[in-house]
């Protein structure tokens, strides 16, 4: 099992620790750094202010939001990172939600799945630099035709010749033809979360997706978030869970379209988080974060002694995933993760 670090996205400003918690991460064998975007911060330049002080550790974005650039833009950020980084970028990309992408990046959201796909295929052209780069569209056509076009665009290919063509790109993803996408198309899946007791349903998600690959298998990995809490107390743990996660199953989307409410529903969960959610909307927020189950709770985290920690690894490891991501208050907490997972 490897480990991650998220970093996440920036609230007011810009956090004060994080550059100590890289190097120590690099420094206590961590496989990678994830840094994200909502609609603040972005996800490439912390990597590149903070990653140029590390030489090992992998660099990731979990996620790039596919709405914020053109996908020729994005292989250009990610082609540049990779050069600086010597190789070391993990691109992860993902579509957000239409609250996001529609509100924030003045983007239609529809097609989702479609969009993905043209997106991740206009990328790998381009870092394979084989030719000039086309697209026939209808998303991202390149070169463009249409409204307002001058019909004057030429095909080209990158002048930076790519240090990897086969940088790996992993997806976010959350609901069933979105993850069986990831088996078809990417090298790797990025939960935002996950539970291995319905590792099946997952797995047979993915099997569908890899039965149509046409790229290799090796190598795919599965790198969740998950929360690891080394406590003799872990009914304190999950109470303070609750309100991150009460939040994004009551109202990270609108009532109808909430992509990580449905995850816990898929989890088994329906009834509870559909509870989570209307007294979110009720305005009632306490009583939406205390209606979050604990079971709910410790089924995406391991929290405990440590010895009961490293017994249920063996329950993730046996689901197929390949790296834990974690968030880390304090570099303590980064050394407790560390023995807790790496031994």
């Amino acid at each position: 099992m490897k480990l991650g670090l998220t970093l996440g996205y920036w609230g007011a400003g810009p956090p004060p620790d994080a550059l100590e918690k890289v190097l120590e991460a690099e420094r206590l064998g961590y496989d990678a750094v994830f840094t994200a975007e909502s609609w603040g911060s972005d996800a490439f330049t912390p990597l590149a202010w903070w990653g140029s002080r590390t030489s090992r550790i992998r660099l990731g974005t979990s996620i790039v939001q596919i709405s914020a650039r053109t996908p020729a833009a994005c292989a250009m950020t990610a082609l540049t990172l990779d050069h600086l980084s010597e190789g070391r970028l993990i691109l992860g990309l993902g579509v957000s939600g239409p609250q996001v992408v529609e509100g924030w990046y003045g983007q239609p959201f529809g097609r989702p799945l479609a969009r993905t796909r043209e997106y991740i295929t206009i990328i790998r052209d381009i870092l394979a630099r084989e030719a000039p780069v086309t697209n026939p569209g209808p998303h991202y056509p390149m070169p463009y035709s249409g409204p307002y076009g001058l019909d004057l665009g030429k095909p080209l290919r990158p002048i930076t010749h790519p240090r990897r063509a086969d940088l790996p790109i992993w997806m976010g993803a959350e609901g069933p033809k979105n993850i069986a996408l990831v088996g078809e198309i990417a090298d790797g899946w990025l939960p935002i979360y996950y539970s291995p007791k319905v590792s099946a349903m997952y797995n047979g998600w993915l099997a569908e997706g890899f039965a149509k690959r046409q790229r290799s298998r090796e190598g795919f990995e599965i790198a969740t978030n998950c929360q690891v809490v080394v406590t003799g107390d872990p009914s304190s743990a999950v109470q303070a869970m609750k309100p991150m996660l009460g939040f994004y199953i009551g109202g990270m989307g609108a009532r109808d379209m909430n992509f990580h409410k449905d995850v816990f529903g898929r989890m088994g969960y329906e009834k509870e988080v559909q509870e989570v959610q209307d007294l979110f909307f009720e305005g009632k927020r306490d009583d939406a974060i205390g209606a979050v189950p604990d079971r709910l709770v410790t089924d995406i985290s391991l929290i405990g002694p440590l010895g009961k920690i490293r017994d249920d690894l063996a329950e993730w490891e046996e689901a197929g995933v390949t790296m834990l991501v974690v968030g880390a208050r304090t570099l303590d907490d980064l050394r407790i993760t560390a023995d807790a997972v790496l031994g």
